[in-house]
């Protein structure tokens, strides 16, 4: 169940090969790479994972082939969509295909709470049952939920299990989801985990997060539930420049990409059109950044 979630829930890239096409065979290699640096579970098609730039038949694809691969561990899907036709349909596909549930998003042009509220009504009204991660990223939804808004939505739908918190400042509203609860609900976070240790004290159960060193947000989680918060910070100070670089919105999943594909996670760091594409420059620095970490890793 995903309300008992805990741990890394790695937002997991789309691989494509050089002309764009998806990389299927890239994702036996990716899931491989996750699990081996502490994934507890994947996100995939969420915003980072390119799901905009897919075909229907290409989502479909790209679900089933992390769900076969992640042998066991829970894949939840993103199927955030301005249809509610195509995001039930699509929600019923992956749910057979083995996903321990479905992401959603609101979707942009909600303005008021009762907007909300009668979305996500009529939403649960066609995906009824489904274990749902609600996410709360304003930013990329151009839609703003407040803490007595989440708890009300949690009230009425037994469907939402797990809240991915993204909205910024995020801390204070962590605390806030935690203590106003009725029932239990995980929270991970996203932000690409810049404020991880903070929002470990503040009660998330975990990232939800995308990282070209998958082992940092693990080893972080492991140590600070251990107690060690001292040494949990420690080492996440160490991963802190080339984390940042990879916080710039597509750019930094770009940058991501490209790590990836030197760490032989996946052949090729392609973005789909549209996407950046990493000058002379940036690879300089991605170099460099690398470099020092590799260093200080070594230290």
């Amino acid at each position: 169940m995903l309300n008992t979630a805990k741990g890394v829930y790695i937002v997991a890239q789309t691989p494509f090969d050089e002309a764009g096409n998806v990389d299927l065979d890239s994702i036996n290699s990716l899931v491989d790479f996750y699990r081996e640096h502490g994934a507890s579970g994947f996100t995939v098609l969420g915003v980072s994972g390119e799901a905009g730039k897919l075909s229907a038949e290409e989502a479909r694809q790209v679900a089933q082939r992390y769900i076969q691969c992640a042998e066991g561990l829970p894949v939840v899907v993103g199927v955030s969509n301005p249809s509610l036709a195509q995001l039930s349909q699509f929600s019923c596909e992956v749910m057979d295909l083995g996903a321990a549930g479905v992401m959603i998003a609101p979707p942009a042009g909600l303005q008021t709470d009762e907007d909300i509220l009668n979305y996500f009504g009529e939403a649960f009204r066609r995906v009824e049952d489904t274990p749902t991660v609600l996410q709360d990223f304003p930013f990329a939804s151009k839609v703003a939920m407040s803490v007595p808004l989440i708890h009300q939505l949690i009230n009425r739908h037994e469907e939402i299990q797990l809240i991915k918190e993204e909205d910024l400042p995020c801390l204070n509203k962590i605390s806030r989801l935690r203590a106003g609860l009725s029932r239990r609900v995980a929270i991970l976070t996203g932000n690409n985990a810049m404020y991880l240790p903070l929002e470990l004290q503040r009660g998330a159960d975990g990232p939800m997060a995308g990282f070209s060193y998958p082992e940092m947000l693990s080893q972080v989680y492991k140590l600070h539930s251990a107690g060690r918060f001292e040494e949990a910070d420690d080492l996440f100070d160490i991963y802190l420049p080339l984390l940042r670089y990879e916080a710039m919105g597509f750019w930094g999943v770009s940058a991501r990409k490209e790590v990836m594909r030197r760490r032989g996670a996946i052949r090729h760091a392609t973005m789909r059109t549209p996407g950046p594409k990493l000058s002379t420059e940036d690879l300089g620095e991605i170099d460099r950044l690398v470099t020092r970490l590799e260093k200080r890793l070594g230290r």
